[in-house]
């Protein structure tokens, strides 16, 4: 290994949260080997991009901020340019050939051999490592954590194999693959041993947890395990598909109090014709029924959802279809995102593709009714008490924002909270609900939180 000691490295994570933790384990294997870390580019010897390139937008910025980091190869102090991740995965070929100054292209299962790609150039040019996408990345350091200290994302699986007809990720992220049970439970205690409050599970997919390993679905037996460990007061669960929702992993929600009363199940529509082109696997009956369930057992759960709107064929009245739904189920949380068409996906090629205009004053209509049914979900909430993690102080005022079970970081809202007490980030205080936003919260401090 060549002398690391002076040389700096600027890492750029795009994209989704299970982005986020390949990126931190391959900032624990550069540490470990003695590199520093920098967030100044003029400072910078070695500059990473961890890409995204699930929908045309995540694919236009990790391509931009190549070209923007190309150019302190070309006139700063940068001497390796790394691209990794699923950008790095898809066009591998096209990054070396189009783009002459990146050095080193490492594939989605080839994360964990950052180290080794990096001597590679240094010792003889260009590098590029795709391993077979079957193939797991290990890690045998410790994580950098990035997200402030008092939440962190644990990834339980990588890859899918669902083969939506909207999606690349199987064909750049692989076959569905657990990570062990017992490894997880070290890194979560590794995550708990940092100071980190809120573990929050990940994978494309979380419901399906172990059925490559074990045979049989155990999300529920990784849960238990957890709520074990010292230190978390929270744990929450997302990327849950309804249809793989079961009985077992309910009771364990309902029974564990550091189970957030929360699920992200993502749904993507409503219309059954538009599900089937879809490739889903529920209709819209089912999944009436599973919401349906899980309030029945969990009164005081928060469900989120993610649609996509203007897929290929949608018609108007595939449309109102999902505006009646989504004013019937009134999710508590909902995303909505303009269908992406994606190369290489079946759905690229289908006939009757809708216009970008059309698409997106379907999502504008969508997002309307969603704010006026989480208005009066709020409203429902005034007079709560709530557990509510502490994010931080509101500038020149008595005030702070957290976070109740209800909100996931950087997805879901707030609650601004009016107190003359002093109070830290990372902190949890109990809180009484006073008024409400569209998306957020009002409220009063109570008491302080003790276990």
């Amino acid at each position: 290994m060549a002398d690391t000691a002076t040389e700096k490295i600027l890492f750029v994570s795009l994209g989704c949260d299970k982005n986020l933790v390949d990126s931190e384990e391959m900032l624990g294997l550069l540490t470990a080997a003695g590199y520093g870390i920098t967030d100044r580019e003029e400072e910078a010897d070695i500059i990473v991009i961890n890409t995204c390139c699930f929908i045309h937008d995540a694919k236009e910025e990790s391509v931009n901020t190549i070209l923007e980091m190309a150019e302190w190869k070309k006139e700063g102090p940068c001497r390796i340019l790394a691209v990794t991740g699923c950008l790095a995965q898809r066009y591998q070929q096209e990054i070396l050939e189009e783009i002459p100054e990146v050095d080193l292209v490492l594939g989605t299962a080839s994360t964990d051999e950052i180290l080794k790609g990096l001597e590679q150039v240094k010792t003889s040019g260009s590098c590029l490592d795709l391993k077979e996408l079957t193939y797991l990345p290990r890690f045998t350091t410790k994580r950098v954590l990035t997200e402030g200290g008092h939440h962190a994302h644990l990834k339980i699986a990588e890859g899918c194999d669902k083969h939506c007809t909207y999606c690349i990720i199987p064909k750049i992220r692989g076959p569905y693959r657990s990570v062990p049970m017992e490894e997880l439970v070290r890194q979560a205690e590794y995550l708990a041993e940092q100071g980190v409050k809120e573990l929050i599970l990940v994978a494309q997919e979380t419901t399906i947890y172990g059925v490559d390993l074990y045979g049989e679905k155990k999300l529920h037996e990784l849960l238990e395990r957890l709520c074990r460990i010292p230190g978390f007061v929270w744990i929450r669960i997302l990327y849950c598909y309804p249809e793989e929702i079961y009985d077992e992993l309910i009771q364990v929600i309902k029974r564990e109090k550091k189970i957030c009363r929360y699920l992200d199940m993502p749904i993507q529509h409503a219309s059954d014709r538009i599900l089937k082109r879809m490739g889903r696997r529920t209709t819209r009956r089912e999944l009436e029924e599973i919401v349906e369930k899980l309030r029945r057992e969990i009164p005081d759960i928060v469900l989120r959802t993610t649609l996509i709107t203007g897929f290929p064929g949608e018609t108007q009245e595939d449309h109102q279809e999902l505006m009646q739904f989504v004013n019937d189920m009134e999710f508590d949380r909902l995303g909505v995102f303009t269908y992406s068409p994606e190369e290489d996906t079946p759905a690229y090629g289908m006939p009757d593709q809708i216009d970008e205009e059309v698409k997106l004053d379907r999502r504008d209509e969508l997002m309307e009714l969603q704010q006026e049914i989480s208005l009066e979900n709020g409203e429902k909430r005034i007079g709560q008490e709530l557990l509510v993690m502490i994010e931080g102080k509101v500038a020149d005022e008595n005030a702070y924002v957290g976070r109740t079970y209800g909100d996931a970081p950087k997805i879901d809202g707030y609650i601004f909270i009016n107190t003359d007490r002093e109070l830290m980030s990372g902190d949890f205080a109990w809180v009484r609900v006073t008024g409400a936003l569209e998306y957020d919260l009002m409220g009063e401090l109570m008491d302080e939180y003790t276990e």
